[in-house]
């Protein structure tokens, strides 16, 4: 018979496992509900041009519908009036309520368009596969007998935990569906890569470990870097719904109809630097009781270690963003790159460093 915690320990895989699989049926449902969700819009403005199309060709001025009315009345068929210009007056359906052409997702994330029941489907996996997920986590941290992120396997499962909590979370308050796709499938390549690449089996910690603070310090930079994987998403879509603007307003085909589901560049632009600043200070914590529990596991505060750098490189990359778009007025396309390069250094803090420099943060289980 195994050990309680090599048995709670495969519990937690079996449940990463499962949970992968909801997670990649809901990335199925999301996508497809881009695609159809793509083609209807696209038959909408089929229809809207087509409409538009026959209304212009039915416009005639005025006076000349007034003397064709007359010599309709003249003839016995003045009961039969109905001006082209009275109809032209008329609105369409097309034009008080459903979505134009071209037309994006308001500031307030919700459409002009019907629900769509792919996007519920997709929520409804995503919400079940975080519940799998959570019992992962939970039978992880049981088997452990410890908080489970004490090296990288468990700070990439936990992180992509938080990360998809994090998305349902602000999805009660906003409509973003739209990031289902993104978010989901950035989780399972976490899953994947935890699995195949930082696979460690159930221990103990390191006696450097072994304290209240890998609580307080690892806790923050999860939910830190789960919110800087929103915001890399959402920078990523700005930029393609910023090319697309410019592409629509120079006179050019839209070839990405699915990002009428997408918000504005500019939407995306301001909800991401909101998440960002609540992240920035979220990271600023992490650096600061990092500190402390340097000071409390090995006498000082800083040390210049390699871990120690680049998560202050990180801070600084971000400081960098919040301050030049909010008082030099970087904004747009470079705003987004700003906030792309942050993450890419978490990305590489949380990979290459860990991996490949030697230094007392070695924790990476491998």
């Amino acid at each position: 018979m195994l050990p309680i915690n090599e048995t709670m320990g495969q519990y937690s895989e079996l449940f990463m496992l499962l949970a992968a699989g909801t997670y990649t049926v809901a990335f199925i449902a999301f996508a497809w509900d881009l695609a159809r969700s793509s083609k209807a819009l696209k038959a909408v403005d089929l229809k809207a041009a087509a409409a538009g199309a026959t209304d212009t060709s039915a416009k005639v001025p005025v006076a000349a519908g007034a003397a064709a009315a007359a010599s309709r009345a003249e003839s016995g068929g003045g009961d039969r009036l109905a001006g082209p210009a009275d109809r032209a007056e008329r609105p369409s359906s097309y034009s008080s309520g459903a979505v134009h052409a071209g037309q994006t997702a308001d500031d307030s994330m919700r459409y002009a368009a019907e629900r769509r029941a792919a996007a519920r489907v997709g929520v409804a996996l995503t919400v079940l596969g975080a519940a799998i997920h959570a019992a992962g986590v939970l039978t992880r941290a049981v088997g452990a007998g410890r908080v489970p992120w004490g090296n990288m396997y468990e700070f990439l499962t936990t992180g992509a935990f938080v990360a998809v909590a994090v998305f349902l979370v602000v999805l009660v308050r906003r409509d973003l569906r739209f990031l289902g796709t993104f978010v989901v499938g950035l989780v399972i390549i976490m899953l994947v890569a935890a699995s195949v690449a930082y696979w460690t089996p159930v221990g103990h910690l390191v006696p450097a470990l072994q304290s209240y603070w890998l609580i307080i310090h690892v806790s923050i930079a999860v939910l830190s870097s789960a919110l800087f994987t929103l915001t890399f998403a959402m920078s990523a879509l700005q930029l393609v719904q910023s090319h697309r603007q410019k592409t629509i307003a120079a006179g050019g085909a839209d070839k990405l109809g699915f990002m009428r589901l997408v918000p504005s560049a500019l939407s995306l632009e301001n909800l991401s630097y909101r998440i960002n600043a609540i992240a920035f200070i979220g990271w600023t914590f992490t650096l600061m009781f990092g500190a402390i529990w340097a000071e409390k596991a090995w006498g000082r505060f800083w040390g210049w270690d390699t871990k120690e750098v680049w998560t202050f490189v990180i801070w600084v990359v971000y400081a960098g963003y919040l301050h030049a778009r909010a008082t030099r007025g970087w904004t747009g396309t470079r705003a987004a790159w700003l906030s792309i390069v942050g993450y890419l250094c978490v990305i590489f803090n949380f990979t290459i460093v860990n991996q490949f420099f030697n230094g007392l943060h070695s924790y990476s289980g491998l």
